[in-house]
């Protein structure tokens, strides 16, 4: 790759790792980010040019220097509780300031964009695995600003000859194998670091929505894809994209799921402590079972995610957390 790559959101969870993961190969890359959500030390030493994702003077800064061949765009709102109450701030951001993004890169003709989805695009499955042809039905506006984005890019390939891989993530997990990183959401809302959080003492109880579901413990089904194979298949669609390959939505995921409980036991198994829980009431736009048909991205991109057991995850997971709660 002769041109560098500009990691917008590069401070938060899954762009640190990504720029960890670009730095490991001898990548060049830099990183476009506010901080709004993101944190400084996650870069570990990355090229920053800092600004607000939305104003196009920065926009014009970073992207008029020729340096960047490919845009990777992390810098999504991802609380979907939060996009409920508050919309407008989700419109702006996840729509608005990635059209600005989009924008600024048709004027100085920057034309390879990875853009960070979500499964949250399909809304309530009416199959599951879950493949890529699946109705689009989001249940909330997190989920439809993902789809807005995805929308509009073959818009812009049309116009402006934008090559694009949207790839929907269903349950991002796990840590930096090697310590330096991990998920820092405040709030946190992932099942994975909150359950940590109560075998570390961070948390006091965790709670578990709903011991009722249709599958064979009672309780939610996800598919859990670890942070590191993300960035794998980031690389790779920015790969496809020079070789030619066709712009299109992936999958990401395990194509296998775990239940609550399945993730709890895990976490007393790895952690060696008992998290307390509670169980509560099913959440309204919960589904029961959400696992990704990943074909496409084993197939197309040559995908093949290396860390799939959820012990794994979990440790490593478990490996920041102790981290954090300054037991390690």
């Amino acid at each position: 790759m002769s041109n560098s790559i500009l990691v917008v959101g590069g401070g938060g969870y899954i762009g640190s790792h990504m720029v960890r993961h670009l730095a490991e190969r001898s990548l060049p890359a830099a990183v476009l980010d506010d901080f709004s959500t993101g944190y400084r030390d996650a870069l570990l030493g990355a090229e920053l040019l800092e600004g607000d994702l939305g104003d196009a003077a920065t926009l014009d800064r970073a992207l008029g220097s020729g340096r960047f061949g490919c845009v990777m765009h992390f810098a999504s709102f991802i609380q979907v509780g939060e996009s409920v109450g508050q919309p407008a701030k989700y419109y702006a951001n996840n729509v608005a300031n990635t059209i600005a993004l989009l924008n600024a890169m048709a004027r100085h003709g920057v034309r390879r964009f990875i853009f960070s989805s979500s499964a949250a695009v399909y809304g309530e499955p009416e199959r599951v695995p879950i493949p890529e042809d699946h109705p689009t039905r989001p249940v909330n506006p997190y989920g439809r600003t993902k789809l807005m984005v995805e929308e509009l890019l073959p818009d812009y390939a049309r116009a402006y000859g934008l090559q694009w891989a949207a790839l929907r993530y269903f349950n991002a997990a796990g840590a930096d194998p090697a310590g330096r990183l991990g998920e820092r959401h405040e709030p946190e809302t992932h099942l994975i670091p909150l359950a940590l959080r109560a075998c570390s003492g961070r948390l006091a109880k965790l709670t578990v929505f709903g011991e009722d579901w249709p599958t064979p413990d009672g309780t939610c089904i996800r598919d859990y894809v670890h942070v590191s194979d993300l960035c794998d298949a980031h690389l790779l669609a920015l790969r496809h994209l020079e070789a030619g390959g066709e712009s299109r939505a992936f999958n990401l995921g395990n194509g296998g799921g775990f239940s609550v409980r399945q993730v709890i036991d895990a976490a007393r198994r790895v952690s060696g402590r008992e998290p307390a829980c509670a169980f509560a009431a099913r959440r309204p736009g919960d589904a029961a079972v959400l696992v990704a048909d990943a074909t496409a991205a084993r197939t197309v991109l040559g995908w093949k995610p290396r860390f799939d057991a959820l012990d794994t995850i979990v440790a490593h997971a478990w490996a920041w957390e102790k981290k954090m709660a300054g037991l390690a």
